[in-house]
């Protein structure tokens, strides 16, 4: 099998530029129209974009690779890093920590350029026991093909399909600088098209024994995120990955098995990030939502109790509300708290909730 990297004219990669360009600019008008939107949400509600983004980033990503890690422990580890007090923050397992660390130093750190340290820092980050599950690998280094050539397979033991095999380790050297120079000079093609053909040419040479699907899509988030000169995130390229994930590996290995044009590649990546950010609509559905209700409810008698108590409901408050719980959680008496949604209710905030039970509950009012 001949694959992509051992054509003559390796890594002299082409496209057809007029093909690509309506979708390239679709894409960044997408990219323009989202950005700023979330610059109208006010810093609290895009921190919480923020954190909702890089939290299914981080999952999604580690899924694609079949490796399910803890919601809460994610959004967690992230907030904490990012200095964001959230509710009910647990600890954090070591290698859960090592995922975040990874995705947040390529996105939030996306002026920095690309070196072999820092890859090496965040393969080891992903792996900080030395093993994939009870293998022992090589981390913090490129792969030494001790055990073989690098191959992605897959079936059963005995009756492996390979779908792809990856360049020898004694040509990752060279492969590898020439790649973090290309990745760090200054860009000569559209960034969002770097991003595309930086996340195939790293997969390409999979210089690592293990991570190089994560790492392949952390260094696309880091070239995006240059495409857009912030490090705020939101909508996520892995999530909409893992919803086409077959699709993802078919034009990977079609790609990786054809000649160095990979018009076809660029134009699947465009498609997806499309998805991607359209996407957003639902996975920050609840950050809108907020927005939306303190935006209708703009210059409405609303004190910092009110406030307290009605972000709580529109995070999802557990259970029903009812005036004693008003007064514990605000630490008022049972009269202010009686006063307070009484107010909201003659605004048309909070409705009274059918009858039902001892005490009386209420809700916002849709």
């Amino acid at each position: 099998m001949k694959y992509i990297h051992k054509r003559v004219a390796w890594p002299k990669f082409t496209w057809d530029q007029k093909k690509l360009a309506p979708k390239l600019a679709e894409v960044r008008h997408r990219q323009g129209r989202l950005l700023g939107r979330m610059e109208g949400l006010g810093f609290i509600l895009r921190n919480e974009a923020v954190l909702e983004t890089l939290t299914l980033d981080v999952l999604k990503s580690s899924e694609i690779e079949g490796e399910i890690l803890n919601p809460q422990q994610v959004r967690s580890s992230i907030a904490r890093r990012l200095g964001l007090e959230i509710a009910g923050a647990v600890p954090v397992d070591r290698n859960v920590d090592g995922v975040v660390e990874m995705m947040l130093d390529a996105t939030q750190k996306f002026d920095k350029p690309l070196t072999n340290k820092r890859l090496f820092g965040w393969q080891a980050s992903l792996f900080p026991t030395g093993h994939s599950g009870i293998s022992k690998i090589v981390v913090g280094a490129w792969r030494d093909d001790a055990s073989g050539p690098m191959q992605v397979v897959s079936g059963p033991i005995g009756r492996e399909k390979v779908h792809y095999e990856a360049p020898a380790a004694k040509r990752l050297d060279a492969e590898m600088k020439a790649f973090i120079a290309w990745a760090n000079k200054k860009a000569d093609t559209d960034l969002v098209l770097r991003a595309a053909l930086a996340h195939l040419w790293f997969v390409t040479i999979h210089p690592f024994e293990d991570g190089n699907g994560r790492i392949a899509r952390a260094i696309a988030d880091w070239a995006l995120a240059r495409s857009e000169g912030s490090p705020q995130r939101f909508y996520s390229m892995s999530t909409q990955i893992r919803a086409e994930r077959k699709a993802y590996y078919e034009i990977l290995e079609r790609t990786q098995k054809s000649d160095l044009d990979i018009t076809d590649w660029m134009e699947w990546f465009l498609d997806c990030l499309g998805r991607a950010i359209s996407g957003t609509e639902s996975t920050l559905a609840a950050v809108f939502r907020k927005a939306n209700f303190w935006e209708r409810n703009q210059g409405k008698a609303i004190n910092q109790r009110n406030k307290l108590m009605l972000n709580k409901l529109l995070d999802g408050f557990d259970g029903k509300l009812t005036s004693t719980k008003w007064a514990k959680i605000t630490k008022c008496s049972q009269d202010t708290a009686q006063r307070d949604i009484q107010g909201l209710i003659d605004q048309g905030i909070l409705t009274k909730d059918e009858a039902g039970g001892r005490s009386t509950s209420y809700s916002l009012t849709e």
